[in-house]
């Protein structure tokens, strides 16, 4: 606890309980405008993938289609190593995941669902009502 048991009065204890937490307030409101800033300029680039460069990405892909064919994984994953290091590495970049949270079976709407249950647990008129009444 950092201030306990203070008398009704003013109490020193109270100036060095100010010296850390006002310039630590100014900090964390700064950082959430930086971070507004950063969100609202925030664009996704769809094409990103089609840059070679992002190739690697799809190694375990690769692997995981040779295992599924039937080729022992450590073989599979020697293959894919090699055409890595000769430079012949071209995997097919389009993949169809269906497990829970992957990229093709995000859950937006159980998200969504829970989001909805949590936000209702909190008295928001209630809190901006206390506000207008300070600011008044």
């Amino acid at each position: 606890m950092i201030i306990n048991n203070l008398p009704s009065g003013y109490f020193r204890d109270l100036q060095m309980v100010k010296e850390v937490f006002l310039p630590s307030f100014k900090e964390i409101n700064d950082c959430l405008k930086i971070a507004t800033l950063a969100i609202k300029n925030m664009s996704v680039n769809d094409n990103i993938l089609e840059d070679s460069k992002y190739n690697y990405l799809f190694s375990v892909e690769e692997v995981n289609k040779l295992v599924l064919q039937g080729i022992p994984f450590r073989e599979a994953y020697k293959q894919v190593g090699e055409q890595i290091e000769n430079n012949s590495f071209h995997p097919e970049k389009k993949v169809n995941h269906t497990h829970e949270g992957s990229v093709g079976n995000l859950c937006l709407e159980n998200i969504s669902e829970n989001k909805e249950k949590v936000l209702k647990g909190f008295d928001f008129e209630k809190i901006e009502k206390a506000v207008k009444q300070l600011l008044t």
